[in-house]
């Protein structure tokens, strides 16, 4: 089982940047696929990014592809989401998740372990 705890959200003017940062306990972290995901309250939570659990593939969803990056350290026990061009649409509380046998895909229910989420507010 693994931990998952997210950092890096805030406040940023539409065009800005962040880093959101996922870090996960136990000894494993190498062996799992990755993904963030993000929700607007009232809606339902949707695909951001994923990674395998190498990081050498990586999918995005289109509204965000050329603007956000997924990357990881395993070395680190961290998933990072690098946030460029940020928009107002972007604005919601972002979640990693993380699972061991499914590998990196798009689907929420694939990834039983979840943090606890991290705001990003974008002003326009």
């Amino acid at each position: 089982q693994v931990q998952l705890v997210e950092s890096g959200g805030g406040l940023v003017q539409a065009g800005g940047s962040l880093r959101l940062s996922c870090v996960a306990s136990g000894r494993t972290f190498g062996s799992y696929a990755m993904g963030w995901f993000r929700q607007i309250p009232g809606k339902e939570r949707e695909f951001v990014a994923c990674i395998t659990s190498s990081g050498d593939i990586k999918y995005y969803t289109d509204s965000v592809k050329g603007r956000f990056t997924i990357s990881r350290d395993n070395a680190k026990n961290t998933v990072y989401l690098q946030m460029n061009s940020l928009k107002s649409e972007d604005t919601a509380v972002y979640y990693c998740a993380g699972n061991r046998n499914t590998g990196a895909v798009r689907t929420e229910t694939a990834y039983p372990y979840w943090g606890q989420g991290t705001q990003v507010t974008v002003s326009s």
